[in-house]
């Protein structure tokens, strides 16, 4: 069982910066890809970035791209999403999540209790 806990929101405004944190509790950590998500109100969650198990591979959602940067430390059981230059449209509760397997798929097996992000313009 997995359990995760994220960290790092807050208010910023238009062009700044946040750096989102996930803490992960399974020692099988390094075994599975991660994920960032996130729910603004009235929509839909949405994918943001995910890495896989040795966090050689990445992916990042096209409304991200160049501004979002998802990493890893294994050795602190850690999933990292850096996020520069935000913009309002970025405000929404972010979700960190644990995949069933080491590379990137659409399985996600654990979820986080999400932190806010609000974006200020």
């Amino acid at each position: 069982q997995v359990q995760l806990v994220e960290s790092g929101g807050g208010l910023v405004q238009a062009g700044g910066s946040l750096r989102l944190s996930c803490a992960a509790s399974a020692r099988t950590f390094s075994s599975r890809a991660m994920g960032w998500f996130r729910q603004a109100p009235g929509k839909e969650r949405e994918f943001v970035a995910a890495i896989s198990g040795s966090g050689g591979s990445t992916s990042h959602a096209d409304s991200v791209k160049g501004r979002f940067t998802i990493s890893r430390d294994n050795a602190k059981n850690t999933v990292l999403l850096q996020m520069d230059n935000l913009k309002p449209e970025d405000t929404a509760v972010y979700y960190c999540a644990a995949g069933q397997v080491a590379f990137i798929t659409s399985r996600y097996i654990a979820w986080g209790q999400g932190t806010q992000v609000t974006v200020s313009s």
